[in-house]
């Protein structure tokens, strides 16, 4: 009798066993359905890796609710969506980092890139500015040299005395003394390589008539020919002519208030130049204009 009791009660605990495991299940069965219709909600673009949300198992059998310990198989099966969305993420944290660095790396060199563009307009626009300067000094220099031109062009004509020599002769000679060659020597040594320049021959001679005018002709003459033969002038610059006994202007020194014959022999040669001088030295470049014009 005491065994059947016992068995009896054994049987009662284990038909009332699962019954108590289905009343525990029902509760709890609730959360877990509130649980997967939230995470129902979540779409694919709330999660880094644009995948689902992962959803927990639900159906755990009766032993899962029971037994106290959990299986190795049942332990990895759980957690293996976790470590592969573990990895994923892993994986795009690493893509997104070479991704910032690649464009970080590309922003620098852009950064470089503008800043050298920058510098070199810079060094373009100081250029530009020291040749529009050194432009604008040219165009004044040019300006500068045009007046001087036209103001010397306005006188090329225009002959100014700057030396005078008398050379004087004995009555009936045309032959040049000593002091005479000297005269003409340190009036002509000087014209060699000049420009813009005329010499005036002027022969006097006493007596009257044709006869004063041809021996004062002879007169100058001689002086031209010492001009031509010693010291190279052109004819063309030399103007002669014989004034025979005409008067000579009056001398400012003595005070003579009218013009008086000579009685002797005698040339005046007077030296006369104009501005073409001044004309070519204008015309002519320094070599620091050169410089400067390169």
């Amino acid at each position: 009798m005491k065994n059947r009791t016992i068995f009896a009660l054994l049987l009662a605990v284990i038909l009332a066993v699962p019954v108590f495991a289905q009343n525990n299940s029902t509760p709890q069965s609730q959360p877990a359905t509130s649980q997967a219709s939230s995470s129902q909600t979540a779409t694919k673009a709330d999660s880094a890796t644009g995948k689902d949300p992962l959803q927990p198992e639900t159906r755990e059998g009766f032993w899962g609710h029971v037994n106290p310990f959990a299986r190795k198989k049942y332990v990895a099966r759980q957690t293996q969506p976790i470590r592969d969305r573990v990895n994923e993420l892993d994986e795009l944290t690493a893509s997104n980092t070479r991704a910032i660095k690649d464009t970080d790396a590309r922003a620098q060199q852009g950064i470089l890139l503008a800043s050298a563009k920058a510098n070199e307009a810079d060094q373009h626009a100081i250029d530009a500015g020291n040749k529009a300067q050194a432009a604008q000094q040219t165009a004044q220099q040019a300006n500068t040299r045009l007046n001087t031109v036209e103001q010397v062009v306005t006188n090329i004509d225009q002959y100014q005395p700057t030396t005078q020599a008398e050379i004087l002769f004995k009555s009936g000679q045309t032959v040049l003394s000593k002091n005479a060659k000297i005269a003409l020597d340190e009036m002509a040594t000087p014209l060699k390589n000049q420009r813009g320049y005329v010499v005036e021959v002027q022969g006097f001679a006493s007596g009257r008539g044709q006869a004063a005018i041809a021996s004062s002709q002879k007169m100058a003459e001689s002086v031209v020919r010492y001009l031509a033969l010693n010291h190279d002038i052109p004819i063309y610059r030399i103007y002669l002519v014989g004034m025979g006994n005409a008067p000579t202007a009056a001398s400012t020194s003595t005070g003579e208030a009218k013009p008086k014959r000579i009685t002797g022999g005698r040339v005046e040669v007077s030296l006369l130049k104009n501005n073409l001088e001044q004309l070519a030295s204008t015309g002519t470049t320094s070599p620091q204009d050169q410089q400067q014009q390169k």
